[in-house]
């Protein structure tokens, strides 16, 4: 409550916060929309591998020319970052590698950082964010994405007393999707190959969403910001949003949970394909304790949902806006220094797991590819087995048999070590285990 005030108050002033944008793609794009028409900041400069692309994404959500030529634009992420009119940066790019780039050039520059980009987060995130807080700088998880909204859910049920029984978001699953691979991914979707390519659609992002690992990937980034438990595999349960507290609630009172605070993604599939009535696919949800028979008596004498039992509800949010929303994040980061969400704990890992019997010298090709799919593990269990994190199995050789379903270890592989993800992803595991 109360940024668009304080927006005002920076436009009023002449002291807007100043953004620079790194990937003009379809999140970034969606925030550009946006900025323009948002007091108390501006766009100065924007980052992407195709200048040109740049430019074009804002000419299509309705930029004039004349505001277009107030944007600097160049193809050096490093160069934005060294900018001298560039307060916060937006990392927009997806690249686990790059991400990790940006957030220590942002430490050594001292700019504040919005972490669109979670397969960084989820690859050692804990660790940016404890470099970010020793160089005096935010580092924020962006809000619009699923991580953010969920934390501030699980912010707010905590702030008004509640414990936290589960947080998560909805999804499509079905237990064949983890084979899914960039060829057959259309087929899932419902499009055809032809019309996915006249669209422009990127087989292998969309994969990622079906098969399981970008669901992975969002709740590692909740259980690192939350501290709640991040169980050996996500469960995916069939529920609507009538039946959350009902299905979200610990197995000793009648639910699926194996831990009593933990994350989970809920599907919008029955197992047998049928629509899940009431579905959350876009959303997010809380669901939380009364604790005690007063405010369980509350939840019936103001109408919430609740299980059977009357001790557990929830609340949720049935959509979530993407770059549509990420200004909240810009303004919370440049106004109040907080973040919309950051780790606090290395509480979760996702580790590549095979979608197929994968043979010796084959080559990994990562998130939603034709090799693996990430799986959810509690850190301490990805680093007992040795499991190689998804956000590395990417261009690297196989130097044994791996069979379906089984992690892939660190000793499976073919990998440089003086990589500088590779390193900062070994230093977390040394530091923060």
């Amino acid at each position: 409550m109360n940024l668009h005030a304080l927006l005002r108050r920076r436009e009023s002033d002449g002291n807007p916060l100043r953004v620079g944008l790194i990937g003009a793609g379809k999140f970034g794009s969606m925030y550009l929309s946006q900025v323009r028409r948002t007091p108390g900041v501006r766009l100065t400069a924007i980052a992407d591998l195709d200048p040109a692309r740049a430019r074009a994404a804002l000419a299509h959500v309705g930029w004039s020319e004349f505001e277009v030529g107030s944007v600097a634009f160049t193809d050096d992420s490093q160069a934005l970052i060294r900018r001298a009119d560039v307060d916060i940066v937006i990392d927009a790019t997806g690249s686990p590698a790059a991400g990790i780039a940006h957030v220590l050039a942002c430490c050594e520059r001292g700019k504040h950082v919005v972490m669109v980009n979670v397969e960084a987060d989820a690859l050692a995130g804990p660790l940016l964010a404890k470099k970010a807080r020793e160089a005096g700088i935010v580092y924020s998880l962006a809000y619009g994405d699923q991580p953010a909204l969920i934390c501030e859910m699980v912010d707010w049920a905590r702030a008004c007393g509640f414990e936290v029984i589960a947080a998560g978001k909805g999804t499509k699953y079905l237990p064949e999707y983890h084979a899914s691979t960039p060829e057959t991914i259309w087929g899932h979707y419902g499009i055809t190959p032809e019309n996915a390519r006249l669209g422009g659609l990127n087989p292998q992002m969309f994969n990622s969403f079906l098969d399981g690992s970008k669901s992975a990937i969002e709740m590692c980034a909740v259980a690192n910001a939350t501290g709640l438990a991040a169980p050996a595999g996500l469960s995916f349960p069939p529920c609507g949003v009538d039946d959350l507290a009902r299905v979200l609630r610990p197995q000793a009172d009648g639910g699926m949970l194996a831990h009593r605070g933990q994350v989970e993604v809920i599907s919008c599939l029955e197992r047998d394909g049928r629509p899940v009535f009431r579905d959350l696919r876009w959303g997010v949800y809380v669901v939380f304790a009364g604790g005690s028979e007063y405010v369980e008596r509350c939840f019936r004498e103001y109408g919430l949902v609740t299980d059977p039992s009357g001790r557990y509800s929830a609340l949720y949010k049935p959509y979530h806006l993407i770059g549509l929303e990420l200004g909240i994040s810009v303004a919370s980061v440049g106004l109040r220094g907080e973040p919309t969400g950051a780790p606090v704990a290395f509480n979760a890992d996702v580790v590549a797991t095979a979608k197929r019997d994968l043979r010796e010298g084959e080559m990994l090709d990562g998130e939603g590819g034709y090799t693996v799919y990430g799986k959810l593990l509690p850190a301490a269990e990805s680093l007992r087995l040795g499991g190689l994190p998804l956000g590395l199995a990417h261009k690297v050789k196989l130097l044994r048999e791996v069979a379906a379903g089984q992690p892939v270890r660190w000793a499976d592989v073919e990998i440089d070590a003086a990589q500088p993800a590779v390193r900062l992803r070994r230093e977390m595991e040394r530091l923060l285990a």
